[in-house]
């Protein structure tokens, strides 16, 4: 069992509290400007995975002009643990850690100095400060990924099972074909001929038509035959072929062979990478089936675009317009989209519309679709 991860705001409501505990520990009341600082470094922080950079950069002036240095440290976190590019992280860190040493604070009351701490222990406690959190970010994002490869990697097993499966089938159809040319095809060819010869050798009427009789039903029962042949060796001789994933290319032929009135609403860019364009194919599909299954007649409209780097998908459904059937199924579908969600540091919620009907809603990150 994979352990659930806490909601977002919780997160968010909890480093503020630890910010504003470190701003009350560390900034004197008399230091009205750094306490400003300090407190909107506090809280800017919910911002941090929606604008990881700008979030760092403001939470920096804390470092600058003060000693609380929480909001900085927990931003710097959050942008290592989006960001691929390690130079830009080497070069934020050198900056906090700048920040934090150097005696900048010259708002500071006259009668505080900090030159005077000033030394060799306090450069390395600044340098832990600054490169723990770009590891530690840099760490939960390998650990991220290694679980988005391992998902697909189990993936391919699963697919691989299937193929092997179905080229065995395959091969006993193939087997069948033969043994029915070879035995039942022949034996039911020879019937016919035996009957043929029958009927016009017997002068009795009787045995005449009996012989008729079985001569046709054996004609129709050999044309049936080599249908049924036919048919086997075909699908036991088509080649069986890896399905390629979805991408956001297929999504309109999704929404057309849906099977419900739909529409689609769309202007992401073919260029995202692999991972989300099948996580939003997925979340789409599953919202489709959804609607099919439990709102009959209704009709659904899906959007799909990118905001300020985060790609959204929509499928809002009307209510239905005649009664559900019952149908079953295992209800993992909407657990499954959240997890493949939540590997890509995305959302997925759902729930009822003020009109009677239902949406889904996809959110993934910017990072991700880099």
């Amino acid at each position: 069992m994979t352990a659930r991860r806490l909601p977002a705001p919780l997160i968010d409501a909890a480093l503020v509290v630890a910010a504003l505990t470190d701003v009350r520990i560390n900034v004197s009341p008399d230091y009205e400007q750094g306490m400003a600082c300090a407190l909107i470094a506090a809280f800017v922080l919910p911002l941090r995975r929606h604008l990881p950079l700008v979030t760092f950069l403001v939470t920096l002036l804390s470092a600058l002009f003060t000693d609380a240095v929480f909001a900085p440290v927990a931003a710097l976190y959050t942008l290592s643990s989006l960001n691929h590019h390690r130079s830009l992280l080497a070069a934020c860190a050198v900056v906090y850690a700048v920040s934090d040493f150097l005696p900048f604070r010259w708002w500071v009351p006259e009668h505080v100095d900090f030159t005077q701490n000033l030394n060799a222990q306090d450069l390395t406690h600044t340098l832990a400060w600054a490169t723990a959190p770009v590891f530690l970010g840099q760490l939960v994002q390998a650990r991220r990924e290694l679980s988005l490869r391992l998902a697909e990697i189990s993936e391919a097993r699963e697919h691989e099972r299937l193929l092997t499966a179905q080229s065995v089938l395959a091969r006993e159809r193939a087997q069948l074909a033969r043994e029915m040319h070879d035995m039942v095809a022949h034996q039911v060819s020879l019937i016919a001929v035996q009957a043929g010869a029958l009927q016009v050798g017997t002068r009795d009427e009787e045995t005449r038509q009996a012989a008729a009789t079985i001569r046709r039903l054996s004609v129709q029962t050999l044309e049936e035959l080599r249908h049924m042949i036919t048919v086997l060796r075909a699908s036991g001789s088509r080649p069986t072929e890896l399905t390629p994933q979805p991408s956001l290319a297929d999504l309109r032929h999704l929404v057309s062979g849906s099977g419900i009135e739909a529409k689609l609403h769309t202007d992401l860019p073919g260029t995202l990478p692999p991972p989300v364009q099948r996580a939003v194919y997925r979340t789409v599909q599953e919202a489709l089936t959804n609607v099919r299954k439990h709102a009959p007649g209704a009709m659904a409209t899906v959007r799909v675009h990118q905001v300020n780097g985060t790609v959204h998908a929509t499928v809002t459904n009307t209510p239905a317009s005649r009664p559900a059937l019952t149908l079953p199924g295992a209800h993992h579908g909407l657990a499954g989209l959240r997890q493949r969600a939540e590997l890509l540091g995305g959302t997925v919620t759902s729930g009822p519309t003020a009109g009677g009907g239902y949406e889904l809603r996809l959110e993934l990150p910017p990072d991700t679709a880099r």
